[in-house]
């Protein structure tokens, strides 16, 4: 039910900030190269003919990364953006633990995803001698479209990058919200694999996924600075992702079903709920 699966929702909340800053870096890098893995089979599927003729072939793929790292308990700052501010809301942490894990969950899908990027180009480059193959040339486009062109309208492009950002988190997060839906691991992937499908069809902006794609294309010889980088993508992208994992998800749903703050109800709470939250 609806009310079940926010309180299961709050429960991974409140625990995902008790966790040591060696777990939220350690859990958070595996998550960032997973999320590089799945972006990078997308970037695979487009490059061959079939993938061609049909782009929305890359979305339909790219979930499986967000699967595994969900399946395993790891740690995505996109996904804290929403379960952490409804366990806020209900009490249940404070913001200073909140940011904590931000911060520290961030830095390490950070690292991992630029780890997986520089192996990654290793091998698509030869170690360095090829940047002329098809998975080079699509990944350096994909960067450049993702900080260059934004660069180029202005001051429209920053707040566009911003939006796009706040519509993917909005799709991601209810791609956690939907891990709750199903007891079946068949289940939830299913559930969680709908709308992680719609953003990236929709060519949104995720923090975590340019994390990967724009280093990867900046290996392989895109035309772009680490300045463009950050203030062009990653800043107004992480600025959407938390608009959208908090204020268009989190806490809409957290106010519609309200939790009790009183932690002594979650001894109520059905044990399948409790281990899949931690």
């Amino acid at each position: 039910m609806p009310a079940q699966i926010v309180a299961a929702a709050t429960a991974a909340g409140a625990s995902k900030v008790k966790l040591g800053f060696r777990q939220m870096i350690g859990r958070g890098a595996l998550s960032g190269a997973l999320l590089g893995v799945s972006t990078s089979f997308a970037i695979t599927v487009w490059t061959q003919p079939f993938g061609k003729e049909l782009p929305v072939l890359g979305a339909f793929v790219f979930p499986v990364g967000f699967c595994m790292l969900v399946l395993l308990g790891l740690e995505l700052v996109t996904g804290n953006f929403c379960v952490i501010p409804m366990a806020f809301y209900a009490g249940r942490t404070d913001a200073k633990g909140m940011l904590k894990n931000w911060f520290f969950v961030t830095l390490g899908n950070l690292i991992g995803s630029v780890l997986y990027a520089a192996w990654f180009y290793a091998m698509y480059s030869e170690m360095g001698v090829n940047h002329g193959s098809e998975i080079a040339l699509k990944t350096k486009a994909i960067a450049m479209a993702k900080t260059v062109a934004f660069e180029k309208m202005g001051v429209r492009g920053w707040f566009v990058a911003l939006l796009k950002g706040a519509a993917c988190n909005w799709m991601v997060t209810m791609g956690v919200m939907m891990n709750f839906t199903s007891a079946s691991t068949v289940g939830r992937i299913a559930a969680m694999w709908m709308p992680i499908t719609i953003f990236f069809a929709h060519g949104y902006e995720h923090a975590v996924v340019n994390f990967f794609v724009i280093p990867a294309g900046m290996m392989f010889g895109a035309d772009t600075t680490v300045y463009q980088l950050v203030f062009w993508n990653l800043v107004p992208v992480l600025i959407g992702n938390i608009i959208g994992g908090s204020l268009i998800t989190g806490l809409p749903l957290a106010y519609a079903y309200p939790v009790p703050a009183i932690k002594s109800d979650m001894k109520s709470e059905p044990t399948l709920v409790m281990c899949r939250a931690n």
